[in-house]
């Protein structure tokens, strides 16, 4: 168990105006493509209207039909945070894994907000996406006995009994992204604040087609696990290509598990592209897999051929997107916005106020031309000078 206990929390990023996505032009794939021809294939959808169509919005509904309620809905009062600071509360993050942006931003904004509101983070823990490492780590923290749980399952169907005893023992259980299977929304847990994973499902696959002149071969590389928030990506995806794309053809879809993600997509994206070298373009299921599915391009010599699109604004794939490599679009969500809200319902459930059970933060679409921008709307931060470096060096 990766286990880190704090006696303070330490300070998170301040909040942003939101930005407005800026459209970038498509990039080239191999050869005389429609895309670098500039000829347009016969589509039944144009990417760059349904991109727009989904852009700064929301289209996931929760796991039993709710209908979300946006992050951004979300308050608590100057005299209710007063209530909680007198109440001396402390809360634990079990991650699913801490080794991405995403994570640290979720754990950056939860810690930032827990210390505004004087609740204390007594635990951070890590389980390397193992199930039973994380059951045995959130046992841990409830010997430590916490008022406030926050954490997304490494497994749904596994996980789901430790979550279930938080409750009984007294804790308020938020989940990110989703619940333990089974569990009853307002009873066994307090609330789940998602991102928009219907929504950039579809943008990955829209952002692919336009990457591709809306015709050729393609590939798909997904999480082959109980983890809900990547099926409904994944399931997203292939609707969209079936629906809108006529001229795509799926030739594989293959999945990938265990700790390392990157490399285990990347060997199943390096054996894809050997048995199809024709392959125009490959969707992947979310940043760190998608870093080993571009050395895998890299590596068969075919990243100018190959483009690839993701979701989770992660800073290497970032960079490949902004210095224009083999990473075409992301689709991105408010990751800092979902930490505080989280922690907010927390709190409001430790007073006994009503919090909806199903929350949602807004997907964007990511492309070269507004990467830096989208930076500071996903995370609250400026860009990393590596990327600022990246998106310079094509100026």
């Amino acid at each position: 168990m990766v286990l880190t206990l704090f006696t303070a929390c330490a300070d998170g990023g301040a909040a942003a105006s939101e930005t407005t996505p800026q459209e970038s032009v498509a990039t080239p794939d191999s050869g005389e493509s429609a895309a670098a021809s500039g000829e347009q294939a016969e589509t039944s959808c144009d990417p760059d209207e349904k991109l727009a169509e989904l852009d700064g919005k929301s289209i996931t509904v929760g796991p039993n039909g709710e209908t979300p309620v946006f992050a951004s809905e979300i308050s608590i009062t100057d005299e209710q945070i007063e209530q909680v600071k007198a109440m001396n509360l402390k809360a634990a993050i079990a991650m699913q894994y801490t080794g991405n942006d995403w994570s640290q931003a979720q754990i950056d904004a939860l810690k930032a907000t827990f210390e505004k509101y004087g609740i204390e983070v007594i635990a951070v823990t890590d389980p390397n996406f193992d199930a039973a490492q994380q059951t045995a780590d959130i046992e841990s923290i409830l010997a430590m006995d916490p008022d406030i749980l926050v954490s997304i399952p490494v497994d749904t169907a596994a996980n789901s009994a430790i979550y279930k005893k938080a409750t009984e023992q007294g804790v308020k259980v938020v989940f990110m992204n989703q619940a333990g299977d089974n569990l009853v929304p307002g009873e066994d847990y307090v609330t789940i604040v998602s991102p928009d994973d219907m929504g950039n499902g579809a943008r990955c696959a829209h952002l692919l087609a336009k990457a591709i002149g809306g015709k050729g071969k393609i590939g798909i590389i997904y999480y082959d696990a109980v983890f809900r928030t990547t099926e409904i990506r994944y399931d997203e995806a292939l609707k969209v290509f079936e629906e809108c794309y006529p001229e795509i053809e799926i030739v594989e879809e293959q999945g990938f598990s265990g700790s390392d993600s990157s490399g285990a997509a990347g060997e199943v994206a390096a054996a894809m592209l050997t048995k199809h070298p024709d392959l125009d373009g490959i969707w992947g299921i979310w940043d760190v897999p998608s870093e080993g599915i571009i050395a895998a391009v890299k590596q068969a010599g075919m990243e100018d051929q190959v483009a690839v699109t993701t979701i989770d604004l992660g800073l290497n794939v970032g960079i490949e997107l902004a210095k224009g490599g083999v990473i075409k679009g992301l689709a991105a969500q408010q990751v800092y916005d979902a930490g505080v809200a989280e922690a907010t319902c927390a709190a409001l459930a430790c007073l006994g106020e009503e919090v909806p059970t199903f929350i949602t933060t807004s997907g964007f679409v990511v492309e070269q031309a507004n990467v830096l921008d989208m930076w500071k709307n996903v995370y609250y931060a400026d860009p990393p000078q590596e990327l600022v470096a990246a998106a310079e060096a094509l100026q």
